[in-house]
């Protein structure tokens, strides 16, 4: 079977690494996949890239300045929205042609406008849709936090300047996606058990096909390390507990940073001796700038694109914390655990899905400040160490590893092809 995975970057964002990770799994496993993306970064002879063009820029800016100019000329959440209302027709490109199945992922910001993934369903090819968000069946967000419009028809948009109105632009978009999909047969898959829960709550999902597949982890590269190495050769200090923090733009509220921050400062109140103890890894944009928002010393190291850096950080941690509010099944909680890291989070989301509490690390209730305080302080100081590490190294072993995640999407893969 020839698998093409589409995405809008190669490897920009959690998607894009999902869905890397996931053809070198497929390709280990006997399926002859290859990526489609917009933006290329490395000479990688399985990933494919539209031909160049300056439209392809044009055709981004355009829908942002749609999404602007509808939203009262105001740039807030002018990134949590998307429309496809531009992008460009694959289906005429020698790698969608050779291939048997297609399966997409994260294909917004003008890459894949509604009517060219009307042409992909119409092309006869089986077609699966990996969920790393909610944007595939909402109106226009892709989190809708706490509103739930979509799942009966999308209007009054909360992401909209003044709320919305009945008929304003996620009341129009919701309803030519209905026309996108509709007779359509695509399975869906949530990374998460709870993404695949919210699809099937939908409108525009009804009839569609749902499960639920993790994201795979490449445990050669994160696997646990000598921690005292680790440090050495990230120039972290020896001596210090340290807690890692890291989100592809660290002041995303969605992260939650400002709650870790709080977390800290109730430790260095309640627990002087522990918090002198502490130092803080920040990987991220932005990362420079939360210096002054901790009262333990900061170590920035901004965006790091190098897994196996990535791989030194996460064993040079005593902890990865991830306080955020809203999330699918984030990959860093992946990679910490499959070098042996305890991870500290909130139970939202697919995070309860990911860590055991008390087993591999900790869950506080979400946005309970003092709750994360806690954690921090089990896996510092109460858990056994050597207990916990192990605990997450096999969960991320069992859960997601590559032979594993590999069968579990090439069984997806078989259905869809049988259903065509």
């Amino acid at each position: 079977m020839r698998v093409l995975i589409v995405n809008t970057s190669e490897s920009a964002g959690g998607a894009a690494i999902a869905a890397h990770r996931l053809m070198e799994a497929l390709n280990h496993n006997g399926i002859k996949a290859k990526m489609l993306v917009r933006d290329k970064r490395t000479e990688q002879i399985t990933v494919a890239a539209l031909p160049s063009s300056p439209l392809l820029r044009a055709k981004f800016l355009w829908e942002r300045f749609v999404i602007w100019a509808s939203n009262r000329f105001n740039r807030k959440n002018l990134f949590q929205i998307d429309l496809a209302n531009t992008g460009t027709d694959i289906t005429s490109l020698p790698e969608f042609e050779e291939a048997d199945l297609i399966h997409l992922h994260w294909v917004n910001q003008g890459f894949l406008s509604r009517k060219d993934i009307r042409r992909i369903i119409d092309s006869g090819k089986p077609v699966v849709w990996t969920l790393h968000d909610q944007w595939p069946f909402t109106g226009i967000c892709h989190y809708s936090g706490e509103c739930t419009k979509y799942q009966t028809q999308c209007h009054h948009c909360p992401l909209l300047a003044g709320g919305g109105a009945a008929d304003d632009l996620s009341a129009r978009v919701f309803r030519r996606k209905q026309q996108m999909l509709r007779g359509a047969h695509i399975v869906f898959v949530g990374c998460s058990q709870w993404m695949a829960g919210l699809a099937r709550q939908s409108a525009l999902l009804v009839g569609q096909e749902v499960t639920s597949v993790p994201n795979a982890i490449n445990a050669n590269v994160f696997c646990p390390a000598d921690k005292k190495q680790a440090r050495l050769q990230c120039n972290l200090p020896a001596g210090k507990k340290l807690l890692l923090f890291g989100a592809f733009k660290t002041s995303d509220p969605r992260k939650g940073i400002g709650y870790l921050e709080e977390a800290c400062r109730i430790l260095q109140e309640t627990d002087a001796g522990l918090a002198s103890q502490i130092g803080l890894i920040v990987v991220g944009g932005g990362a420079e700038q939360m210096r002054e928002l901790f009262p333990f010393p900061v170590y920035p190291f901004g965006y790091v694109g190098d897994e196996r850096q990535m791989a030194r950080l996460y064993n040079a941690a005593d902890a990865f914390v991830t306080p955020s509010l809203e999330d699918n099944l984030p990959n860093t909680i992946v990679e910490a655990l499959s070098c042996g890291t305890p991870c500290i989070g909130f139970r939202v989301g697919g995070i309860p899905e990911m860590i055991d509490h008390l087993q591999n690390g900790y869950l506080a209730e979400a946005r309970d400040a003092a709750g994360l305080a806690e954690g921090i302080r089990f896996v510092l100081e109460t858990a056994d160490a050597e207990t916990l590490s192990a605990n997450a190294v096999h969960a991320a072993h069992v859960r997601y590893g590559e032979n594993h995640v590999a069968a579990k999407y090439i069984a997806v893969y078989r259905h869809a092809a049988d259903f065509k």
